[in-house]
């Protein structure tokens, strides 16, 4: 089943339950059941869907057919932390993605070779999501390494510069995964689709089969950083344990547990084992840049559909048939100013919150769920006028202070 259905049908079957009397509910987790906290069998079962334990294994990803190569993951993980990715010599992907802070970097925007608009997102667990970036506008954790690497504001290089650097630094290594290197003694030194005008003549210049040749190097360069990033793996929480039955909440976490899971709804998005649903939604958080405003999703459908690097590209080890998500994927006036919802699994030690980090604490983003302002861009599902079949969340300044303490517990 494809990623962003198994969660689906996960929420489903949780939520299926959440109106069962039947006492036989109860039996379906054991560990999870705390008979001193009062839960019932049908919050039970909501619970147990969010143990990390329930998490399956990272999905295959038929595109790239080295996601699982331990020789891959060795090679990419040396890339990983290679400062030579970059024009200055001076970004890796670590830069921005410090293993030390959960493979992010703290900041509000992300800061290459020069200064972005959006937050780095955490890679940890990334390969469960069908897309990647805050819009989505990549549908592969290969596809979404190679974008920063051709972006002028974050690693600033071309295409021919990368390979040139695999071939005198990585070039054994290379060969181990995927065979012979191109020929590049006749090719200039910098060319690529996406760098200065002259590299853009340079590639320009380059016959097909040559721009062919070097585009699958690169495509194999964010396949090996792929095949290291699915190798990362979470660890258990504090909420884990307790829904396991070996540790503990404090009062007011168990407070802020049961708001998450009943009257706060955060639990309609941040669901499943990752606490995400794998989605967009628009809940109108407010622009950084007022003057230009981020449109989001809405954008990025054409972007991914029109990729080179994408499921169906000639650069994809998939068949046809095995990219559902790209073939079937359709525009939708919903999601102008939507973004991706975000894990919440060690959300409390990575502030500032927020695709473009408009928040600076988790008291600011409870406070901007129950105020649901007007979108800038786009309409906020917060909204009433716009949620079907479900009320404004109320929550009272205790309340707030509840739940932002069980956050913290993840």
């Amino acid at each position: 089943m494809i990623p962003c259905l198994r969660y689906i049908v996960a929420l489903g079957m949780a939520l299926a339950v959440l109106g069962a009397s039947s006492p036989g509910f109860a039996q379906a987790d054991p560990s999870a059941h705390r008979k001193n906290d009062g839960w019932t069998a049908a919050e039970l079962a909501v619970l147990a869907s969010l143990r990390l334990s329930e998490l399956p294994a990272t999905p295959d990803d038929p595109s790239n057919a080295w996601a699982d190569s331990p020789a891959a993951a060795e090679l990419g993980r040396q890339l990983f932390f290679d400062k030579r990715l970059s024009r200055n010599q001076a970004v890796a992907c670590a830069s921005c993605h410090d293993p030390a802070r959960q493979f992010q970097d703290d900041k509000p925007v992300g800061e290459g070779m020069g200064i972005g608009s959006r937050r780095s997102m955490p890679i940890v667990a990334a390969g469960y999501s069908p897309w990647l970036f805050w819009d989505g506008r990549k549908d592969s954790l290969w596809s979404q390494a190679l974008g920063p690497l051709e972006d002028a504001l974050e690693h600033g290089g071309n295409r021919l510069r990368y390979v040139r650097l695999m071939q005198s630094h990585y070039r054994q290594d290379y060969v181990d995964v995927f065979g012979p290197m191109p020929d590049l003694g006749h090719l200039p030194g910098d060319a690529g689709p996406l760098g200065t005008p002259a590299e853009q003549a340079a590639w320009q210049c380059m016959d097909s089969a040559t721009r062919d040749a070097v585009s699958r190097v690169f495509a194999n360069v964010g396949k090996v950083i792929a095949a290291y990033e699915r190798t990362l793996h979470l660890e258990s929480s504090r909420l884990d344990r307790y829904i396991d039955g070996g540790g503990t909440l404090t009062p007011q976490q168990l407070r802020g547990l049961r708001l998450f899971v009943g009257k706060g709804q955060c639990v309609s998005c941040h669901n499943g084992p990752l606490l995400t649903d794998q989605q967009f939604h628009n809940t109108g958080v407010p622009p950084r840049d007022a003057l230009r405003p981020d449109a989001g999703r809405s954008l990025a459908v054409v972007k991914v559909r029109e990729d080179e690097f994408n499921c169906l590209g000639r650069f994809s080890d998939a068949k046809p048939e095995q990219c559902q998500e790209l073939r079937f994927l359709s525009e939708d006036e919903h999601m102008e100013g939507a973004f991706r919802t975000p894990s919440l699994r060690g959300v409390a030690t990575r502030p500032p919150y927020m695709h473009a980090g408009q928040f600076k604490s988790l008291e600011d983003v409870v406070r901007h769920y129950v105020e649901a302002p007007r979108a800038t861009v786009g309409r906020s599902e917060l909204r009433s006028e716009h949620r079907e079949g479900r009320t404004p969340i109320h929550l009272l300044a205790r309340e707030q202070q509840d739940l932002v303490a069980f956050l913290q517990a993840l």
